[in-house]
């Protein structure tokens, strides 16, 4: 038994049955809201049945591996429906591609399983003799493979779980908005921290700070007499250094984003498509007249470029690395022959 998020699932392997076959199976008088849009990917019963028969006495409980697989796929829709809870809208498109990402490769990996575990026979079912031990030995490491693999699918689900919770995305609309609020804040405790170690150095005391509420102290005078407090003022010289390097960052990141703001980026044909950034989603966008085959599927990923089936291009984040990450993919260079990288730089000033 494996546990998702406190509930505990049998990992199985799995295909799907018919449409009938599933609804009769996996019986749900409602389906919640957020899993009304969830994508069930294909499990192959037929392997699963194969695999059941060859590793038990047992009978296969027809379609027994697709409600166990949607079973997790909608224990996962609902930490995703959570999260969404939680985080601003922006980040909700990104939840909802690493839950379809959690279904399509968690079906990949339990077919994959059911044809491992259907490769030989356990033991008990075909007997010990002239047993291949040599085949099991190769099966046992497909499956420690294919484990390894179920694992790293199951940290999707962390994924999801931290998706929206840390700092100032450059793809929040308001990215600068509040990166300046988070500066002004900065300052203002970089400026307290100063006036409270004035105010100790001349008094002596923290009594009666005009710059502390009663509880900050309280706090001060505890943090003080804790061991690793090895100065003699309220805050130490470190705590200072540091929200100033937080404060010089937060202001150059300002900095960049406006500037990048003024920045006019230049999309270009080239056989076959054509690319466009859109500053609007901050994400630069390869269109292909048809499909690409799988050679150039791979550079494109290998170079930080993902498929997004809403804008029905292949995008990355709109960065001067994405450019320079065109530049390295022979297929989309520009048909005037100069480089991705090459016609950008432009300023709405000049």
């Amino acid at each position: 038994m494996d546990k998702i998020d406190g509930y505990e699932i049998q990992k199985t392997a799995s295909i799907q049955t018919t449409e009938q076959d599933a609804a009769f199976l996996y019986q749900r008088k409602e389906i919640p809201e957020h899993m009304s849009d969830v994508n069930y990917y294909k499990i192959n019963e037929d392997a699963a049945r194969r695999a059941k028969e060859m590793n038990s006495f047992s009978d296969y409980k027809a379609g027994s591996a697709t409600a166990g697989y949607r079973q997790m796929v909608d224990k996962a829709a609902g930490i995703a429906a959570a999260q969404k809870r939680r985080v601003d809208p922006m980040y909700h498109e990104k939840i909802d591609r690493l839950l379809d990402s959690y279904a399509r490769r968690l079906a990949e990996n339990m077919n994959n399983g059911f044809v491992i575990d259907a490769r030989v026979p356990s033991v008990l079912i075909a007997g010990p003799a002239n047993f291949p031990a040599r085949k099991k030995e190769k099966q046992n490491a497909a499956r420690d493979r294919n484990m390894e693999e179920w694992k790293k699918i199951q940290g999707l689900l962390d994924r999801i779980k931290s998706t929206g919770t840390g700092g100032i995305s450059a793809d929040d609309p308001d990215a600068v908005g509040k990166l300046k609020e988070k500066l002004e804040n900065l300052e203002e405790s970089q400026e307290a921290m100063k006036l409270v170690n004035s105010y100790f150095r001349e008094k002596g005391t923290l009594d009666g700070c005009p710059f502390l509420t009663m509880e900050q102290v309280q706090r001060l005078k505890s943090d003080m007499e804790s061991s690793w407090h090895y100065g003699k003022s309220p805050y130490l010289p470190w705590q200072l250094s540091n929200n100033g390097a937080e404060i010089r960052r937060v202001k150059q990141r300002i900095e960049e984003l406006e500037r990048k703001a003024e920045t006019v980026y230049a999309g270009w044909e080239f056989d076959g498509g054509y690319a466009e950034p859109c500053k609007e989603d901050n994400r630069l966008r390869i269109y292909f007249d048809e499909k690409p085959d799988e050679a150039v599927r791979l550079e494109l990923k290998s170079n930080g470029f993902k498929w997004s089936p809403k804008a029905g291009a292949w995008q990355r984040q709109l960065t001067a690395n994405a450019f320079h990450a065109a530049d390295r993919i022979a297929c989309i260079q520009p048909r005037t022959g100069e480089r991705p990288a090459g016609l950008q730089g432009k300023s709405s000033n000049d």
